[in-house]
């Protein structure tokens, strides 16, 4: 029958070694650093990309306007397949008056389905260019999650491979000290000669 004594490693006995003395720190530590220093390092990260997200955000929707045009140009008879849902866009040409400048006409990014005539709102950037649109509140938080659920994954990673070498590195520590002491002892036991 085997029994478990619990917190042998801390308290003072004949049989502790060194190496146990330093591997149960070491997993005090890599529980800590687990435990507070990943889902930390997630809620940093998170924080440090929700703030650059809204920051490139607020740049684009500063250099990007937006334009209700009107399909003009010849658009496809058979539209690409989606593929998992998702809907794709294809360039056609577009017209639309603006009050200052008057009527501009030019190639632009559609969505799937339109057809010649209809109005759709297209974005364009400083020179002119069709860009997409800038990122909503949903873009900016699912990047937010998405960088801090990989910080916090992989500071977890980076504590458990650690925790894996010092306990790999602490087992042949403590097979060395069995194997010496196993040597001085031996020849009692066997009651050989050394």
């Amino acid at each position: 029958m085997r029994t478990r004594m619990r917190g042998w490693r801390w308290r003072r006995n004949p049989l502790r070694r060194r190496s146990d003395v330093i591997e149960a720190w070491t997993a005090l530590v890599f529980a800590v650093l687990l435990l507070m220093g990943a889902p930390l390092a997630g809620a940093l990260t998170g924080w440090w990309a929700h703030d650059e997200a809204r920051a490139v955000a607020a740049a684009q929707r500063a250099d990007r306007h937006r334009v209700r045009a009107e399909v003009v140009g010849r658009t496809p008879d058979r539209l690409p397949t989606a593929q998992g849902g998702r809907q794709h866009s294809y360039r056609a040409q577009v017209r639309w008056t603006d009050p200052a400048t008057g009527t501009h006409t030019t190639t632009a990014r559609v969505p799937a389905g339109t057809r010649h005539g209809d109005k759709v709102v297209v974005w364009f950037d400083a020179k002119g260019r069709s860009v997409p649109p800038p990122p909503g509140s949903t873009a900016i938080w699912q990047h937010t999650v998405t960088l801090g659920v990989a910080a916090a994954g992989g500071t977890a990673a980076a504590v458990l491979l650690a925790n894996a070498v010092v306990r790999r590195v602490s087992t042949r520590h403590r097979l060395a000290e069995w194997e010496r002491e196993w040597a001085r002892t031996e020849p009692e036991w066997t009651r050989r000669r050394a």
